[in-house]
């Protein structure tokens, strides 16, 4: 098995398994639910998995839960890996998910309202 098929093969396997925050965010943003931007969940971008991203705007979008705590340095590694890829990454704690939805939401619309704006003005 090579690497492509390996990790798409993973994320169908965490497509399955999804965490209760993600099944929550899923929810909300499947078939376009959040002004109609698509996303799409586990999705294979060079040899990562990411929880969520919206293709037209480039942006990722990762949910951490305990198996975060302590691993900041590894996670600024690999934000850094994605965003020398042209994206963007938004990282959410699964208590904000639980405790306040809709400002989580919010501060992804807003992301994505950014990007769309800049992109209008020229910029990447």
């Amino acid at each position: 098995m090579n690497d492509h098929d390996f990790f798409l093969a993973r994320s169908r396997g965490l497509r399955r398994d999804q965490t209760p925050a993600e099944l929550i965010l899923w929810g909300r943003l499947r078939n376009r639910r959040l002004d109609g931007i698509k996303f799409r969940r586990q999705h294979v971008i060079g040899r990562f998995i990411v929880d969520f991203y919206a293709p037209e705007y480039d942006l990722v979008i990762e949910l951490d839960g305990v198996t975060h705590v302590g691993k900041r340095e590894e996670d600024r590694i690999r934000d850094d890996d994605i965003a020398a890829l042209g994206m963007s990454v938004i990282r959410v704690w699964n208590t904000a998910i639980y405790e306040d939805l809709e400002c989580v939401l919010e501060g992804i619309w807003r992301r994505c309202y950014e990007i769309r704006k800049r992109r209008a003005e020229g910029g990447k």
